[in-house]
């Protein structure tokens, strides 16, 4: 696709632009439960929340409630809307180990107030790799006229979708994770009825031709750029299904029971959540020690060739997340398990008085 842009890019761009990504919005409109023109294509998640945050008409006192597992860019995103706005941002803490999905939907729902405008949600966290319970947040923000926005950066191709069934106003997903497009393609969802209540944060030309929605027009096109990824997504779609990939997710998934297991025995500390595919998927992040979280996860790069994040809680506590893609096997997550035997101890704090 950048060869044949780059080949003829006013042709590309002026006249097949529309057409062309029409027919990625179609096919990642079927695999996620939405109508094409209620999906437009972004760069990532990061820019999708920012475009919700920033045009959401907000007022002065108006509450954003959200959980204190949130992703730092986002956290970061509303916090500067706020100051702005005169609005609030409050984040409610949400108990570790969890252990059922409506406690956790009832701990974050206590923040609820008369003031509350927007509920804003990750649907698999990014430090602690737990799939919160958006689905019953959102129904609960509907009946009180809360807008819902649902950060699902790393849900498109681990999770099954159903934006029209979730019923979020707002969601947005990378596509460049867990389905395997090349990097810069993500998407924003917007339901029909919500659709008006945001604009795009670069105005361009859009289409005046009024053959689609102000939606569609105002935020598809917003200058010349490499929308080479976004053209990925049918053959993405296709790879998958061709190659089976809900089997290839649950040998993953067993993967990562392997490295749960695994990781209690070593660290002696249980894990996050019950071993069941609702709360994760083809990730997990286990609780480490207290050590030098940030000279270990350079040691496993350095001396053992292995690239895995070390994470951090609200309250200090450090994980060690694994992410398995159809790509690992049982060996690199026994040589993962090994390594972190050999390779932790060393980076221990000693235990306080």
């Amino acid at each position: 696709w950048q060869r044949e842009l780059e080949a003829e890019p006013v042709e590309f761009i002026g006249r097949r632009f529309p057409e062309l990504m029409r027919t990625s919005r179609e096919a990642l409109g079927a695999y996620i439960g939405a109508e094409a023109d209620d999906v437009v294509f972004v760069p990532n998640a990061t820019t999708a929340v920012n475009t919700v945050a920033r045009t959401l008409p907000l007022e002065p006192g108006d509450e954003i409630l959200t959980t204190d597992l949130e992703y730092g860019a986002l956290d970061r995103a509303w916090e500067a809307v706020c100051r702005f706005r005169g609005s609030r941002y409050i984040r409610r803490h949400v108990e570790l180990p969890v252990s059922d999905h409506t406690t956790v939907a009832d701990q974050v729902w206590e923040g609820v107030t008369d003031k509350t405008r927007v509920l804003f949600l990750s649907h698999i966290t990014s430090t602690t790799a737990l799939t919160l319970p958006a689905e019953i947040l959102v129904e609960r923000a509907a009946d009180r006229g809360i807008i819902t926005v649902i950060d699902g950066a790393h849900a498109p191709g681990q999770i099954p979708l159903d934006m029209k069934g979730l019923g979020a106003d707002f969601y947005t997903g990378n596509c460049h994770k867990w389905m395997m497009t090349p990097k810069g393609c993500a998407f924003l969802y917007a339901r029909k009825s919500a659709q008006h209540l945001i604009r795009p944060i670069v105005v361009s030309w859009g289409d005046k031709s009024g053959s689609t929605s102000d939606y569609i027009s105002e935020l598809e096109f917003q200058g010349t750029t490499d929308f080479a990824s976004y053209l990925t997504i049918p053959d993405a779609i296709a790879f998958m299904r061709k190659h089976d990939w809900d089997s290839i997710r649950r040998g993953c998934h067993s993967l990562v029971n392997t490295y749960r297991s695994a990781m209690r025995d070593i660290t002696g500390i249980p894990s996050l959540s019950p071993d069941s595919p609702s709360w994760y998927r083809q990730m997990s992040a286990h609780p480490l020690p207290a050590c030098d979280g940030e000279a270990f996860q350079r040691s496993l790069f350095d001396e053992c060739s292995i690239e895995i994040p070390v994470t951090e809680g609200p309250d200090g506590t450090q994980y060690l997340r694994v992410s398995v893609q159809g790509y690992n096997t049982q060996a690199d997550i026994e040589y993962l398990l090994s390594s972190v035997r050999e390779t932790l101890p060393r980076f221990m704090r000693p235990a306080s008085a």
